[in-house]
């Protein structure tokens, strides 16, 4: 890794005038975004597993994630300012483009990381606690390297990312380990499908910075939509484990079948060369609408139907 003082600026913020940092700038390398998919996660996770609100609990469980995703996704900036700095989408960030100083990005991420797991331990539980610092290792220690030397980060990367619903039901102090691992098994099948598209879309990005994505090193996009699609019928089948288990309804079922067959046909379509660069982004989008409908449909059928 390069040290602080090897970090590449891009060309322009030599002379252009470098604004000034504001809440804003440091709010951005939280990745609001993403943290608050963390958040939502860990929330599927802990109303799955509690069919009934827990107000205090709730809102605490809520707080304690959000620092651990916005404290990780600053120090995964501030591990990448080198190659955002070469990418078109992610040169203008705050570290990359000079607004923000790598030492104060470092000391934001580890103050929130830390306030975090203070948090879930202090007044949640020590497993909830221990999670969430398995996913903080993961993704700075495993996935945030990986990117720079394998094309199998993806894969590693979705482990950190697939904990979160993990965090949710540690934080609930239930015994139904069916329904965690079968959220741990959705939300790592469907990062799959979610990245391999985005990839293939910002493939020229990732080999300006010199990471060896599987949409670099596969350049045809052969293997990478077949992997796909062989992750989106995973990801079908993790789906229905929650009713197989006994968790959910026959209601949610159906439309978990649905949501899948709705993913599978996209992925299906991406195997097509002639139609690959369109579907990318369809399948993208299809991604995004897939995973709060489906986890949605579990929250909506563990209250209604309470078994």
């Amino acid at each position: 890794m390069m040290t602080n003082t090897d970090r590449q600026i891009p060309l322009h913020t030599a002379s252009a005038v470098v604004p000034r940092a504001t809440w804003r700038h440091y709010l951005e390398l939280t990745k609001p975004r993403l943290s608050f998919m963390s958040v939502t996660t860990a929330m599927v996770g802990y109303t799955a597993a509690v069919p009934f609100w827990e107000w205090q609990r709730t809102l605490v469980v809520m707080v304690g994630t959000a620092l651990c995703a916005g404290g990780v996704a600053a120090l995964n900036m501030w591990m990448e300012t080198d190659t955002d700095a070469l990418m078109e989408r992610t040169a203008h960030r705050p570290l990359p483009a000079g607004i923000v100083q790598p030492g104060s990005a470092f000391v934001l991420g580890w103050m929130l990381c830390l306030a975090g797991l203070a948090v879930l331990f202090l007044w949640v539980n020590g497993l909830s606690a221990f999670l969430a610092l398995a996913t903080i290792i993961a993704y700075l220690a495993i996935y945030t390297p990986a990117k720079r030397w394998s094309r199998w980060n993806t894969e590693l990367g979705a482990i950190s990312g697939a904990l979160p619903p993990l965090i949710g039901w540690a934080a609930a102090g239930r015994t139904n380990p069916g329904m965690g691992w079968s959220l741990f098994a959705i939300m790592y099948a469907w990062q799959m499908p979610h990245f391999f598209s985005l990839a293939w879309t910002y493939r020229k990005d990732y080999a300006a910075a010199g990471m060896p994505m599987l949409s670099v090193v596969d350049p045809t996009g052969t293997r990478l939509t077949r992997r796909t699609f062989i992750w989106a019928s995973l990801l079908a089948g993790a789906s229905v484990f929650p009713t197989l288990l006994g968790y959910c309804s026959w209601y949610y079922f159906a439309l978990a079948v649905l949501l899948g067959l709705w993913m599978l046909k996209s992925a299906f379509v991406f195997l097509d060369p002639v139609r690959r660069e369109k579907e990318a982004r369809r399948l993208f989008l299809i991604t995004l609408g897939y995973l709060p409908l489906l986890f949605g449909a579990i929250v909506a059928d563990r209250f209604i139907f309470k078994l």
